[in-house]
């Protein structure tokens, strides 16, 4: 079974479907886009941060959940942005924090007031 997602017309992610694999004569991006009168694209639950769980080739950096934005110039589905300083990574399509977490064995939370991590008490 493959996965496709369906696209309001700023290309966001509206609705992710179950449908046929890609292969034979009929376009499966246009078949369930033509259904539902939107832009369909496929997508792959193995799909994540621009790697492929399996060891396989990356389809679209990240698997499509609704909110998710489509880029066409990338070819690839970006989660919403969860901050204003958050910046994208091109390699992975993926949200960053402008300074990383600490590795310090406590557990952190992003503040963006002062725009760095804080440890949770």
């Amino acid at each position: 079974m493959a996965h496709y997602a369906l696209l309001d017309e700023n290309n966001i992610v509206v609705e992710v479907i179950t449908g046929k694999d890609e292969g034979g004569s009929t376009d499966w991006e246009l078949y369930y886009g033509g259904l539902r009168g939107m832009t369909c694209k496929r997508t792959s639950y193995n799909s994540s941060a621009g790697q492929h769980s399996n060891g396989g080739v990356c389809f679209r950096k990240n698997y499509a959940g609704i909110g998710y934005t489509y880029d066409e110039t990338r070819d690839a589905f970006i989660p919403p942005k969860p901050y204003a300083s958050w910046v994208l990574s091109e390699s992975t399509c993926c949200w960053q924090a402008p300074t990383a977490m600490p590795d310090d064995g406590q557990i952190h939370v992003w503040n963006e007031s002062i725009t760095n991590w804080e440890v949770i008490s």
